[in-house]
């Protein structure tokens, strides 16, 4: 076709087209009209069904027919295959958390073991303190000469109710053993000062009259008490309970205890009495004791808030006690079983004391503070030792006249 000379203008254009009349007849006929329906219809099942499609892939089930928490680790892969960075759980790896102001403290580690120095488990030496000033010289110098490692045991003191210098002296004779250049110093001290308003006084006859004897044992447990929830730390395996006034014991006494592997243990305790120039080896701890059935008659008797004080005639107990047997020039490994005891020296695992048992500053079936502590101990089914040849010395304080 030859186009016009001037080019395609819109008179040429419209002189080819069809008749207006003719296109409305081409557009209003039937089988055009059914031809646009039905190609609309295809149209729209295409889009329906390709959308659906998509739909569906979010719920296909990718991996194993069973619910994530039974799969097993590659079954839980195949399950996350299908997204673009599959998150794999390692539920055994440690989470890490840093920050200063959360601390992690994992106690399955810590044990109590008869092989306590090899396994370098902790010890925690606590005393609690009194008008004790003319006792530390002493009591360091022994402290000093315990062969379990140094580096392995933390001190704990509490001073309370003082009116001596036992303070001042604490300090000067904790200076003095932590600066020796023999000596490798102990690993940490800690002294806790709490006042618990004592009125009776410290000499012999205030100290052990009997109408003393219940308000001071509450009141030794509440200190042992404060003592022991201010220094007691995760990293600590054992306790030992050790007082002031003991003037001599065996170097290896902390590994010769944890040997035994028994959950609460204390010596014999006597004093050497000098007179006319004879050593009379006194006994002096009667708060170690196997009960008796007088005994339990005598509490069923009893108030229940009424505490029994061992070692008085206003109590007639008839309760053995372990100061009256045994003799240091026998088997010192030798094993008693016990229902009460003293705390002039006692080794006890620290889980004992993280389980719950503590020095009742109350009556626990008619005991306070030591004897209600092996009383509990008993309770909660832990073993109460005690070891009849194996004696450590306590200062002479004519305590007990006539028991020499």
């Amino acid at each position: 076709m030859l186009l016009p000379k001037g080019g395609i203008t819109w008179k040429s254009a419209k002189a080819n087209l069809p008749p207006a009349r003719a296109i409305w007849v081409f557009l209003t006929r039937t089988r055009f009209l059914l031809l646009l329906a039905v190609t609309g219809i295809l149209l729209l099942l295409w889009r329906g069904l390709s959308t659906s499609a998509s739909e569906m892939q979010r719920f296909y089930c990718w991996g194993p027919s069973k619910p994530p928490m039974q799969m097993t680790p590659n079954e839980a892969v195949d399950w996350n295959a299908h997204l673009q960075t599959p998150v794999i759980f390692n539920h055994h790896e440690p989470l890490v958390v840093n920050s200063s102001t959360i601390k992690h403290v994992d106690l399955n580690p810590i044990q109590s073991t008869p092989k306590a120095v090899s396994n370098e488990e902790r010890v925690l030496i606590l005393t609690p303190l009194r008008d004790a000033a003319a006792y530390l010289p002493k009591y360091f110098d022994l402290l000093v000469d315990l062969t379990y490692p140094h580096h392995l045991i933390d001190l704990g003191f509490l001073v309370g109710d003082s009116s001596d210098d036992t303070l001042a002296v604490l300090s000067a004779e904790l200076n003095r053993i932590q600066k020796q250049a023999d000596n490798i110093p102990f690993n940490s001290v800690l002294i806790v000062e709490k006042d618990f308003g004592a009125v009776v006084g410290q000499t012999v006859e205030e100290r052990h009259g009997f109408e003393a004897q219940a308000p001071r044992r509450k009141m030794m447990a509440r200190a042992r008490n404060y003592l022991l929830s201010a220094a007691l730390k995760p990293e600590h395996s054992w306790v030992y309970w050790r007082d002031s006034d003991i003037v001599d014991s065996p170097k290896k006494i902390l590994e010769d205890f944890v040997a035994h592997d028994r959950d609460i243990i204390v010596p014999n305790v006597w004093f050497h009495r000098y007179k006319d120039g004879k050593d009379i080896e006194g006994r002096f701890d009667y708060n170690s004791w196997i009960e008796s059935d007088k005994a339990l008659r005598l509490a069923a008797s009893l108030p229940k808030d009424e505490i029994i004080v061992e070692g008085y005639k206003q109590y007639d107990t008839g309760r053995t006690h372990m100061a009256t047997m045994g003799d240091w020039r026998h088997n010192k490994d030798e094993e008693i079983q016990l229902d009460g005891i003293g705390g002039v020296n006692i080794v006890v695992k620290a889980d004992v004391h993280r389980s719950g048992i503590n020095f009742p500053c109350y009556a626990f079936e008619n005991q306070a503070e030591t004897e209600g502590f092996a009383k509990m101990a008993k309770r909660a089914g832990y073993e109460v030792i005690g070891l009849p040849n194996y004696v450590v010395w306590h200062e002479d304080t004519d305590e007990k006249p006539g028991n020499a």
